[in-house]
């Protein structure tokens, strides 16, 4: 444990004493002191030395004294753990140290030993607010990465007992694609390619949260996307139809003067699948997702799919045909699939 501490006494005695008492901490670094004659130089210090772990203050000092700087010090950095030093050891001074945010309260003259016992304790707890922190920090970041869904499935006791802890279930699949982009990618800059697909997604993953699903993946300029619940498969056509709408607004000038108006290609597919883990747990790479054939064939769905289209196979039309309007296609032939299918492509 190497903690920095500030020691704030308008008596020089105390300062040669923790030199003394503590030389063989500081010479192997586990406490690294430095030393303010009042509340106002002690604010000087810590300005200058924010990574400061404790403070050891007296209460009576010229100038700013030590209650006020219990003030002070929680105004700037509430992290910032304060134990008073002080002869001044009546309930009245303890009470008020302690609302001003002190961490804990030891008596002159003053005994080293329970000094250090309790500048280790008042340490512990600072590494245990860091790392509580930092905690909330991580989990801030992986929800950035990390669906709610997948936070919520690892939550429960399944998972728990196995990463690959799997369950069937009935559900909607959404692959969408943006039409024309891989051109868009070979002769613009990398960070023209990047703003513009991010700037795709945002508008897409608005219109799929809005619905209720969640985006399962990326996958270079595609998003595939899946719903649950109650009216998974409606959710996901009302999700597609506002992609749709919302994509052609946009339009973006590239090089040469070119304006690129964005389309987009959905396919669809509803019915049973597994999800869980899928990958490596030896690697400690896994990916929560869906597979099975109804995924498989939405991303089919999709690939067939023209600039624009919503395409859906005929059976799932006939759950949608009084709430959606459907144009037929005809049939098609998907990729692994001996028998064609029938698809429409969904108007409004």
């Amino acid at each position: 444990m190497n903690a920095k501490i500030l020691v704030v006494d308008d008596e020089t005695d105390l300062e040669l004493l923790i030199k003394q008492k503590f030389r063989r901490q500081i010479r192997e670094k586990k406490y690294e002191f430095s030393f303010a004659h009042d509340g106002a130089e002690a604010l000087e210090v810590l300005s200058r030395q924010p990574d400061t772990d404790m403070v050891l203050t007296d209460i009576n000092m010229p100038g700013m004294d030590g209650l006020t700087l219990l003030i002070k010090l929680h105004e700037s950095n509430p992290m910032l753990k304060a134990v008073i030093v002080s002869a001044y050891g009546d309930m009245d001074n303890i009470r008020t140290a302690m609302n001003r945010g002190a961490f804990d309260f030891v008596t002159k003259p003053v005994n080293f030993e329970d000094l250090e016992l309790t500048m280790q304790k008042t340490m512990e707890y600072v590494m245990q607010l860091r790392q509580t922190l930092q905690a909330i920090k991580e989990n801030d970041i992986l929800r950035m990465y990390v669906d709610e869904s997948v936070l919520t499935f690892m939550n429960k006791p399944e998972f728990e007992k196995s990463l690959s802890a799997s369950e069937t279930v009935v559900a909607t699949v959404l692959f969408i694609d943006i039409c024309g982009f891989t051109a868009i990618s070979e002769r613009e800059s990398p960070d023209t390619v990047v703003r513009l697909v991010n700037r795709y997604f945002d508008v897409m993953v608005k219109e799929i949260i809005g619905q209720g699903g969640y985006v399962d993946k990326f996958m270079g300029d595609a998003v595939m996307a899946v719903f649950r619940g109650d009216y998974h498969f409606d959710r996901a056509v009302e999700a597609a139809l506002a992609v749709r709408t919302q994509i052609a607004t946009l339009e973006d000038n590239l090089q040469n003067n070119l304006n690129y108006h964005p389309q987009v290609s959905i396919g669809i597919n509803t019915g049973e699948m597994v999800s869980g883990n899928i990958g490596s747990a030896t690697l400690r790479r896994l990916d929560y997702t869906v597979i099975g054939d109804a995924v498989n064939t939405a991303q089919r769905l999709q690939s067939v799919a023209q600039p624009g289209q919503i395409i859906i196979l005929e059976s799932a039309q006939q759950k949608i045909a009084e709430s959606f309007t459907c144009e037929r296609i005809g049939e098609v032939t998907l990729k692994n699939k001996a028998e064609p299918a029938v698809v429409y492509n969904v108007i409004k």
